[in-house]
């Protein structure tokens, strides 16, 4: 049982870029939203490093934060957060499929 370091990794930016909005713009929406997946791709990782096919919550968090981010990105051209979040995101959606096989 290897510990899912990618995962946790993933979630601690995810978190960590919601504490920056907070800081930078004042947006109590990004803190809420950067702690909720936070917490959400963090536990998808705890199962992922328990049993390496049990990706539903990880998967879920990704996938949902790869199209939120990715139409905020269509929308305003802004790489940063949207593009390199809907990036990371989708990196870790293929990754986690990739996991199933």
């Amino acid at each position: 049982m290897s510990v899912d370091w990618v995962g946790f990794g993933y979630a601690a930016i995810v978190a960590l870029g919601g504490a920056v909005g907070y800081i930078r713009k004042g947006s109590k929406i990004s803190l809420i939203a950067g702690v909720i997946f936070g917490l959400m791709a963090a536990y998808g990782a705890y199962w992922v490093t328990h049993d390496p096919k049990d990706v539903k919550m990880s998967l879920f968090t990704a996938f949902l934060l790869t199209v939120i981010m990715g139409v905020r990105f269509k929308r305003t051209k802004k790489l940063m957060p949207a593009g390199i979040v809907a990036t990371l995101s989708l990196l870790m959606v293929l990754r986690l499929v990739l996991l199933l096989v």
